[in-house]
């Protein structure tokens, strides 16, 4: 068994060879993915050794990059579009919704559109205007789509692999501030026998409350975790992965045997999917609940200049001072 040590961005990078590797009709697409790799060098080596009619530069035109991929998807392709930032996608957004989010609906099922569209997102690496946002829940809204998020190295490199292969369109997340963190990947076992795509894991079980989150927030979430253990607090933490369509069995069973949940993620609380987890926890586990869903969140503003941006996003503190809240009730 190849067990590697890789970093996230690194797992990306060796999961998207592998989809170039296995299927001829996989395309990669995006501003500078091809000659320099990727801005933030996920599509690295991928031209040089599988050609620029394959890992193809495009000109800077988000709106075009998917227009032609969906084209591309129609004729029978698996292409995979990068977004070369979170706030550089709107331009995009009416080819998204209008176009394919509902190309195999408004066919009544004879069009498929077989496309990935990588997306890396939310804060944390101090960068300017319109480079960090977290825009999920515009897609999560978006009958159609799917949308997913991975979380660590393994994940990143099973997850993007399983969405290339996904005859559905999906908007893969990924979360930039832990391109560069490490972890064990498998290389060997084979797609088949991977955890669902569209599936929640508990990643750290616990007794007293469920800590909810996905993407770059289960790091804080696990951190928040080791340090409430020192005070003698069991803490879950689940790993949502699918944020469209969520899995919320999982998510329902823990709650029932901890009575009480946190939700935590980078973008604002207002109609963020905090919102959509605890009304759906609450009309499911009303009875099992000790105290209110609780969310810690980025706050209703616009994205902050880079450095206040640690005073927006959601640390460990936030999420420890959420968990004493839900045992104030």
């Amino acid at each position: 068994m190849a067990t590697e040590t890789l970093t996230l961005g690194k797992a990306l990078n060796t999961g998207l060879r592998r989809a170039l590797e296995n299927d001829p009709k996989v395309v990669i697409m995006g501003e500078d993915v091809g000659k320099l790799g990727g801005v933030f060098r996920i599509t690295d080596g991928l031209q040089k050794d599988f050609g620029d009619q394959r890992v193809i530069d495009t000109p800077l035109a988000e709106s075009g990059i998917i227009g032609t991929a969906i084209g591309l998807a129609i004729r029978g392709y698996r292409p995979v579009c990068e977004i070369q930032f979170d706030g550089f996608v709107y331009p995009a957004y009416d080819q998204i919704v209008s176009q394919v989010a509902k190309m195999h609906y408004r066919s009544r099922g004879k069009l498929r559109i077989p496309m990935v569209i990588r997306i890396p997102f939310g804060g944390g690496i101090g960068a300017v205007e319109h480079h960090s946002e977290s825009p999920e829940a515009y897609f999560a809204h978006t009958a159609g789509l799917k949308v997913v998020s991975c979380a660590n190295p393994q994940d990143a490199y099973v997850m993007i692999q399983q969405a290339i292969a996904s005859d559905d369109p999906i908007v893969f997340l990924e979360p930039k501030r832990r391109y560069w963190e490490k972890g064990p990947v498998d290389l060997d076992a084979p797609l088949s026998d991977a955890y669902p795509l569209h599936s929640a894991r508990v990643v750290r079980p616990g007794t007293d409350v469920t800590l909810l989150a996905y993407g770059p927030m289960v790091r804080t979430c696990l951190d928040a975790a080791t340090a409430a253990a020192e005070d003698g607090r069991e803490l879950e933490v689940i790993d949502l992965r699918t944020i469209s369509p969520l899995d919320l069995g999982v998510v329902y069973e823990s709650v029932k045997r901890t009575g009480r949940a946190v939700v935590v993620h980078e973008a604002p609380s207002n109609l963020g999917l905090g919102s959509e987890l605890a009304a759906r926890i609450t009309e499911q586990c009303f009875y099992s609940l000790e105290s209110p869903v609780l969310r810690v969140t980025g706050f209703d503003i616009p994205y902050p200049a880079a450095r206040v941006e640690e005073e927006f996003l959601p640390d460990l503190d936030r999420v420890l001072d959420a968990v004493d809240r839900t045992f104030g009730w």
